[in-house]
């Protein structure tokens, strides 16, 4: 059977972030790509100009439309915007239990533009964290989740990734992008353990769409059958790939994309 895993999330106009990098990075993988757009965004490489929130009920429509012809295998759950399309999704999760779904807490975007109301945070952690898989956020977004400063430590990680797990999603990758060192090392945590995954930490400006490739290449994984573990060692060392590549792209001004197809293109 092909495997299939849908996104719900926010287009980028520029194409390296949301709706469009979770797409080339299903196709890069292996696995048919499905979307539910939440969000219209006006976006470059240099920021974003415009949010044009999808209603909630047409979200909801979106879901229904593919979850009644489609098998899912996995769902990844991006930018949501505002609480009423966080509702919308937690509903249509509940009609339709997918077996898998990985939630990227997306609040910020690479430019440092906001893309969650702060009023949503709650409905974030109250309708969706129970229902995910998975959460895949930041250290700053771990922190402001939390509502405390970011941590600094493998300890504190690890105590707020614990903190997170507990408001009932199923595991957490606290993902270590934003710190500082030779390795950029992320950390999966589940009811029994915590495994931290490094890897060289590479010099570039072009990470635009990073946290949104990532996810979605777990989401991948997940949707081919592959275990929370290996989808998760396997698509970080994807995403790393990906990087690596990106200064073979010369795309706009600002922080550039990630290279999803760095497998394909000719060097």
């Amino acid at each position: 059977m092909t495997p299939i895993a849908l996104t719900i999330a926010g287009s980028d106009s520029s194409g390296g972030a949301g709706i469009q990098a979770d797409l080339k990075s299903f196709a890069a993988l292996g696995v048919y790509g499905a979307s539910a757009i939440t969000a219209l965004t006006a976006q470059n490489t240099t920021g974003v100009s415009g949010i044009h929130p999808v209603p909630a009920a047409f979200v909801a429509a979106q879901i229904d439309a593919v979850f009644s012809d489609l098998v899912v295998g996995a769902v990844k759950i991006g930018m949501v915007t505002q609480a009423e399309t966080i509702a919308a999704i937690a509903d249509g999760l509940k009609r339709w239990a997918p077996r898998h779904v990985v939630l990227d807490p997306v609040m910020v975007a690479t430019s440092g533009d906001r893309l969650l109301a702060a009023e949503a945070v709650d409905a974030l952690k109250a309708m969706l964290f129970p229902r995910a898989s998975l959460i895949t956020p930041n250290l700053p977004e771990t922190a402001a989740l939390l509502n405390e400063p970011v941590a600094e430590s493998e300890a504190a990680v690890e105590d707020q990734g614990r903190r997170l797990l507990a408001m009932g999603c199923r595991a957490v990758l606290v993902k270590g992008g934003h710190a500082h060192g030779a390795e950029s090392i992320d950390y999966l945590i589940d009811g029994e353990r915590t495994i931290a995954l490094a890897a060289p930490r590479i010099a570039t400006a072009n990470t635009h769409g990073t946290g949104c490739s990532l996810s979605s290449a777990i989401a991948a994984g997940l949707a081919k059958g592959e275990d929370m573990e290996t989808a998760v060692r396997n698509a970080k060392a994807w995403i790393t790939a990906a990087i690596a590549a990106a200064d073979r792209f010369a795309v706009g001004r600002g922080h550039g994309p990630v290279h999803h197809f760095h497998k394909y293109y000719p060097d």
